[in-house]
């Protein structure tokens, strides 16, 4: 038995793993790789994984960069079964749809690019299209938590809690070869424990692999008190100076907790009544979708759904699909305005930022982590001029980072999650991904110190013996 790290190795975007047997051959997400546009759609145009030899996918969770390469898969020959709990198969049936429209807009932008620069031969197709999702959602199996199925020969699959977004799992492999038994434990994106709406990660019995996040290894995030506070403050402020808050924000969870602390500050007078939008026809349709599944929300949430409330609706509150709709928003006075993407690469954010960056009264509030070479980065560097839709403008605006909006665990939720799969035994290998090299070697120290001894930084391709 082993596992190969395809994507999400030593970097945080594309998770990819392969886990191989005598019999099976099983991938751990199918994620497409994020950062420039013209990298990034390079990159992602060829599968890096033999598709017809995979006997399932099991996903765990519905984010493009651990999703969004499933259509290639199918496009590529496999004809198998994806495996993801009931809310993932939702949510992935919007996001791969939405993915594939970036897909198509992408080429427009990078052919129409080259025509201007003489380099046609250089045309470019959609890496996917809409068949391909469609063909990807049809072989999707939704598996609830903590219910253990075969997938493969001598391969059983259970999914626990993972805290993260709605729907995500932490993966259970029980592997078994010439009779040997090994369990493989796979965090996915590992949540953090007191977050708004979701339950805590779940620590399963018997891990003897543990693949885990690093995303954030070598940091601390703040508290969620903290969170609220500081959000609270910089919209405060922005609105006394007759500013906008824009909020680039992924569609998935990270949108819906923005909006559930607004709902709170709101309610508690901590903040001033202005119009809050939330432009994005995706946040839309996802924010429907949390609603259809309370079976994944905290104690705080479900008792918000026993009275006429919801986490996800407050006065003021606009939800807006309508692209005209959404192109009145700039000159209506002080508003919150949350739209995708997350990192600024894609989407109506853009339009806001290009019509808002250069006005020293907004801010920009970053509340989720930042690739390298994306827009989201740059703002988060605060440089003093930013390129948008091709063209550089001063960024004036105030720019806020409020990291404790992160729903991926920090240092030491990363390092007391281990110690927890140690405790109920034995965890001895842990392997790093999903994490940028000086951020794993940190976690990788920490974790040392915390008496782990077996841990590898797996680079992109490197194999793992399961023993």
């Amino acid at each position: 038995m082993d596992i190969q790290f395809v994507g999400a190795a030593q970097t945080v975007t594309g998770s990819m793993h392969v886990v191989r047997t005598e019999h099976a051959t099983v991938l751990l997400d199918c994620g497409l790789f994020q950062g420039r546009r013209r990298e990034s759609f390079e990159y992602n145009r060829r599968l890096r994984v033999p598709a017809r030899e995979i006997s399932a996918v099991v996903l765990s969770h519905a984010h493009i960069d651990h999703s969004g390469a499933l259509p290639m898969l199918a496009k590529n020959g496999f004809d198998g079964l994806v495996y993801a709990t009931p809310a993932t198969r939702d949510l992935a049936a919007l996001m791969l749809r939405d993915a594939a429209a970036i897909q198509q807009a992408d080429a427009r932008y990078l052919n129409k690019q080259s025509v201007r620069e003489g380099r046609e031969d250089e045309l470019v197709e959609p890496i996917y299209g809409e068949e391909d999702v469609l063909d990807a959602i049809s072989r999707f199996v939704s598996v609830p938590y903590h219910r253990s199925i075969s997938i493969a020969d001598g391969v059983r699959l259970t999914f626990f809690d993972a805290g993260h977004v709605l729907g995500s799992a932490i993966t259970v492999l029980d592997l078994e070869e010439r009779g040997k038994k090994r369990r493989l434990v796979f965090t996915g994106d590992l949540g953090r424990a007191g977050r708004p709406i979701l339950r805590d990660p779940e620590v399963p019995e018997g891990t003897d692999v543990l693949v885990t996040e690093s995303t954030y290894g070598d940091r601390l995030h703040d508290g969620v008190d903290k969170m609220e506070d500081d959000l609270a403050r910089v919209v405060t402020r922005t609105v006394a100076r007759g500013g906008q808050v824009f909020i680039p924000s992924f569609a998935l969870e990270r949108a819906q907790e923005v909006i559930f602390a607004l709902k709170k500050l709101r309610k508690a007078g901590q903040i001033p009544r202005v119009p809050v939008y939330v432009d994005s026809p995706l946040t839309v349709r996802i924010t429907d979708v949390f609603k259809l599944h309370p079976e994944c929300y905290d104690a705080e949430a479900r008792e918000l759904l026993r009275g006429t409330d919801t986490p996800f609706d407050f006065e003021d509150l606009e939800y807006i699909e309508d692209k005209e709709r959404s192109k009145e928003l700039g000159g209506e006075g002080s508003a919150i305005v949350i739209s995708a993407s997350g990192m600024c690469e894609a989407g109506r954010i853009l339009h806001h930022l290009k019509n808002g960056v250069e006005d020293p009264r907004n801010t920009v509030l970053i509340v989720g982590y930042q690739a390298q070479h994306t827009l989201g980065r740059r703002l988060v560097e605060r440089r003093a001029r930013v390129r948008i839709f091709g063209v550089e403008r001063e960024r004036r605006a105030d720019v806020v980072v409020l990291n404790g909006f992160s729903a991926h665990a920090d240092q030491r939720d990363l390092v007391a999650y281990a110690d927890a799969c140690r405790a109920r035994g034995p965890a001895g290998t842990i392997a790093l991904v999903h994490g940028e090299p000086q951020p794993q070697r940190v976690l990788a120290d920490k974790m040392r110190d915390r008496g782990h001894g077996s841990i590898v930084i797996p680079a992109p391709n490197d194999r793992l013996e399961i023993v």
